[in-house]
């Protein structure tokens, strides 16, 4: 079983972005997410970084999610930030989203 994801303290996310870490970035992010928005209908992928289910819904059990939402981990940490909003990056094809709340706006930005 992979580990799960943490958020990392305070000192280590100014570190990360400091240094421009984008993995560390993207799985701490994934984590917070994963905290805000606890569930299993929605997949979210940022390869090669990593990938979380959220938002509560139908669970599923094998094969692809309900929904999938797919970007790069550049777009993700935007996202998170507050930088690039799900509108803007949806317009522009960051994002690749399909299913039932494959929306994540509700849940961005993350902070």
């Amino acid at each position: 079983m992979a580990p799960r994801l943490r958020q990392l303290a305070p000192t280590d996310l100014a570190a990360a972005f400091e240094a421009g870490d984008q993995r560390a970035l993207t799985k701490h992010f994934l984590a917070v997410l994963e905290q805000r928005a606890p569930g299993h209908s929605v997949e979210v992928r940022v390869p090669p970084y990593a990938a979380v289910q959220v938002i509560p819904g139908v669970r599923h059990t094998r094969g692809t999610p309900p929904a999938v939402v797919e970007m790069d981990g550049a777009t993700w940490v935007a996202l998170a930030t507050g930088e690039l909003t799900w509108a803007e990056a949806d317009s522009a094809g960051r994002v690749r989203a399909s299913g039932e709340r494959a929306d994540l706006s509700p849940y961005l930005p993350l902070g």
